[in-house]
């Protein structure tokens, strides 16, 4: 292996992207003290401090110090991820050997995300409101504006949730001022959950149903509560955005469309919106709008039905990985359902995504 003798040993990583992508950043930090091991002090700037808490590989440090570099981090092997089978988790490992000339290699297929003793002791929100600790479903049904390429349609995430009414309890997350349309049937803790609060949930939670975004990532990332299965139970409606090679999990159910359409038969097609917005963003650029949209869904997300997703849920129960709520426990959850029925007005399913939709809340992404 490689020696870092001639390195600095005195590291901050600098990074000012979305949580899904500092995911991606703690797992290059773990990997590095992994593979060299007491060889540096690593120390991190990102926007998202909840995900680094309890952090072993951290050390306080300061950019004005001597003997301190400072490595603003990117992940440039994306640009290839069409060409080469690699993952998302490898492209700041790939920078870092780049730039420090080292060999980090990827130890664990997830993400570095860790809770405390005294965390893992807290109820969850859910427990909170229900009053009982009962397996719950997380369910992200939206996205940001940047990338309105990645939503699919509410009214079938709708269908998903009545399909399984009296088996599963979906809760509904989101981060306050994303567009985000309330779904019936669910527990709404929209806007009701830091960044913390929110790695906490992922930790109480049987499993996740999400497009790609931070919720899938957290998904494999977080530990599994004791009883459970060894990996979370995942479903990603993804499309053919990104290559699933760069985005999936093994133990999760991706459901893509890469190769049946000629917009992404050699990979993603990596385009940013749907239609444009008219917010000014350069993502309304014709190069950064999706070719092939059919009643304002991409065609790759259009060709995903309701069916489709309810059958990849069912999978993770009808291979007895997990199971279903009991009736006690459905009833259970009534009251709960029906406060936040009680707490938004009936919503419009049919969303225009040639606009802005009204600020609700969305997943953090």
């Amino acid at each position: 292996m490689a020696t870092a003798k001639s390195h600095p040993k005195k590291l901050i990583f600098k990074n000012l992207q979305s949580p899904g992508d500092i995911v991606m950043l703690t797992a290059a930090v773990r990997d590095l003290h992994k593979c060299y091991p007491k060889q540096f002090a690593t120390d991190v700037r990102t926007p998202c401090p909840h995900l680094w808490e309890n952090n072993p590989y951290l050390t306080r440090l300061d950019e004005k110090a001597p003997n301190v570099r400072v490595l603003s981090c990117g992940y440039p092997l994306i640009h290839r991820s069409n060409q080469l089978p690699v993952h998302f988790l490898n492209g700041f490992i790939d920078f870092l050997n780049e730039q420090l000339k080292l060999q980090i290699h990827l130890s664990s297929f997830k993400g570095d995300i860790h809770l405390s003793k005294q965390e893992k002791t807290w109820m969850s929100q859910v427990q909170e409101i229900v009053g009982q600790d009962l397996p719950f479903w997380i369910l992200v049904a939206g996205g940001k504006n940047d990338y309105t390429i990645k939503w699919w349609d509410p009214g079938r995430f709708q269908q998903v949730v009545n399909h399984f009414r009296g088996r599963i309890l979906f809760v509904q997350v989101g981060e306050e001022g994303h567009p985000h349309p309330a779904l019936n049937g669910v527990l709404d803790l929209r806007g009701k959950t830091d960044l913390r609060q929110f790695v906490r949930l992922v930790y109480h939670a049987q499993g996740v149903l999400c497009p790609v975004t931070l919720a899938m990532h957290l998904a494999a990332a977080v530990e599994v509560k004791g009883d459970r299965p060894k990996h979370r139970p995942c479903v990603v409606v993804a499309g053919g955005r990104e290559p699933p090679h760069w985005e999936a999990y093994p133990h999760h159910q991706f459901i893509h469309t890469n190769g049946a359409l000629l917009c992404c038969d050699s990979g993603g097609c990596w385009k940013s919106r749907t239609l444009p917005l008219g917010d000014g963003d350069p993502k309304d650029k014709p190069q950064h709008l999706c070719v092939d949209v059919v009643d304002a869904l991409p065609r790759c997300m259009d060709m995903i039905s309701a069916t489709d997703v309810i059958r990849r849920i069912e999978l993770y129960f009808n291979g007895h990985a997990i199971n279903y709520l009991s009736n006690d426990q459905w009833r259970c959850a009534q009251p709960a359902l029906a406060k936040s029925r009680a707490n938004h007005s009936q919503p419009s399913l049919a969303i225009d995504r040639g606009q802005t939709l009204k600020p609700g809340a969305l997943v953090h992404d």
